[in-house]
């Protein structure tokens, strides 16, 4: 197979976005926007990515770099500086290409185009020819360049006319340029030697390559396509916005698809991977983040953000849940019941049977088969037995100041409300600690243990009231 490398523009200030971010950073679907495009090379096989920078240029490669060893095409950066077009941005990559292979032309602030496709054009290339990704959507092209053929639709390409260079009949043509080439990287190279700026603009246009190509005899295709959002920029919040929606509406199709049942498909956010078994349900206004696991019949209810969690089969997640698992993870039991408004944090593994209720929180504990914390707790830093039932306002007093330590809760016991377990303790095998205990020392199995203040009752007490 042809090797083939891939160059994306990402040198642009991005003025309309009224932000000191440069453009090609702002987060789709919580990644950067080039960062999708890099992603799309990686998915080719490409053997080198070029990204090519220039505002902000040391904050997108910061941004972008990957640590020594990572996997992925070799990624490397090159600066336009200054800016003088899109002919000149690839000019400046041009010497960190290969001279051997197929070089593809992609812009770093257009984020959905899509690896089939991308496969395809290179497939069209065949490493002869120039091909162009291009759309004709049957309405007025606006602001693209024109494509400029020779004959009929299917008439070999002649030139691209850039709009504001156009003549009010190429003005007229419906088919336009998306700005994604493909190319044999030894004849990119001798066309792009070739660019001048002897334009309105006075700037080097890439799609000049075209016009030296014919003049050079050689051969320049389209792969013609009628999805303008697939190849749609991002120049404004709105439009920023509006790909969001559709990125968001495709990834629900996606899983549908495959039988998971979304309640709006309007109204669901995908930000990493999302891994469904079967007979999963998501409802309204649900944020999945990072990589999420939903086993068989696992059930999400509104308004839940579940990040870097694998839930297994027959869970329900309730309305108002939040789950962060960021490096160390969430696990979620078969068959477990969490919320509504609770909060698991890295290292929460809930096992089967487990309940987790409203605004309870749990953070790097195991919590066994069958135990509960239904109501207003804490659990940090704990492992906690086979059925054990945890009161309404108890928590682990995990950290002194300087360190965690951790509680053991043994199995069978029984937390009364409004406890404080003070870490490190180990509560007994099916002892009970009563309410309002304060526990600073390890519990015996089987006993009740009890350590609160003695309650006084003084009769006839007046409460203080205000002077005049």
């Amino acid at each position: 197979m042809t090797a083939v490398d891939v160059v994306i523009m990402a040198a642009g200030k991005g003025t309309r976005m009224k932000s000191r971010l440069p453009k090609v950073l702002h987060r789709l679907a919580g990644r950067a926007l080039v960062q999708h495009v890099i992603d799309t090379a990686a998915g080719l096989m490409a053997r080198r990515v070029v990204v090519v920078t220039g505002h902000g240029a040391e904050q997108v490669e910061r941004a972008l770099a990957r640590p020594a060893g990572a996997s992925g095409p070799d990624l490397r950066f090159v600066r336009q500086e200054p800016q003088l077009g899109t002919g000149h941005a690839v000019q400046q990559a041009a010497p960190a290409l290969p001279d051997e292979g197929v070089t593809l032309v992609l812009n770093g602030d257009v984020p959905l185009v899509l690896p089939q496709t991308m496969q395809a054009l290179i497939e069209c290339c065949g490493g002869e020819r120039i091909t162009l990704l291009t759309v004709d959507t049957g309405a007025d092209a606006g602001a693209y360049g024109r494509i400029v053929r020779s004959g009929g639709a299917e008439a070999p390409v002649q030139a691209i006319v850039e709009a504001k260079d156009a003549t009010p009949e190429q003005r007229g043509l419906t088919e336009w340029y998306s700005g994604v080439m493909a190319a044999p990287t030894p004849l990119l190279k001798k066309y792009l030697a070739q660019l001048t700026d002897d334009n309105a603009q006075r700037e080097f246009y890439l799609t000049d390559v075209v016009k030296h190509a014919v003049a050079g005899g050689t051969p320049v295709v389209a792969l013609r396509i009628t999805d303008e959002t697939e190849v749609a920029g991002v120049n404004s919040p709105l439009q920023l916005a509006e790909l969001e929606r559709a990125y968001q509406l495709r990834q629900a199709r996606r899983l549908m698809e495959q039988g998971v049942r979304i309640a709006d498909p309007a109204r669901f956010d995908l930000r990493g991977e999302l891994d469904c078994a079967q007979d999963v349900e998501i409802d309204i206004n649900c944020v999945f983040e990072g990589r999420v696991q939903l086993g068989e019949g696992v059930r999400i209810g509104a308004n839940c953000v579940v990040a870097n969690a694998s839930i297994a089969a027959g869970a329900v997640i309730h309305p108002f849940t939040h789950i962060d698992g960021e490096k160390a993870g969430v696990q979620v039991g078969e068959g477990a019941l969490v919320g509504p408004f609770a909060r698991l944090r890295p290292g929460a593994q809930l096992g089967p049977q487990v309940h987790i209720g409203n605004f309870v929180e749990v953070k790097n504990s195991t919590l066994a088969a069958g135990a509960k914390a239904n109501h207003l707790a804490y659990l940090g830093d704990a492992t906690v037995g086979e059925r054990v039932n945890y009161g309404a306002g108890s928590i682990t007093a995990n950290y002194d100041g300087a360190n965690k330590h951790r509680t053991v809760i043994e199995s069978d016991v029984h937390v009364g409300s409004n406890c404080v377990l003070v870490a490190p303790v180990t509560l007994g095998a099916g002892g009970t600690v009563g309410g309002g205990s304060t526990i600073t020392k390890d519990t015996p199995p089987g006993a009740l243990s009890v350590a609160r203040g003695k309650q006084v009752s003084i009769a006839g007490w007046q409460r203080p009231v205000k002077r005049k």
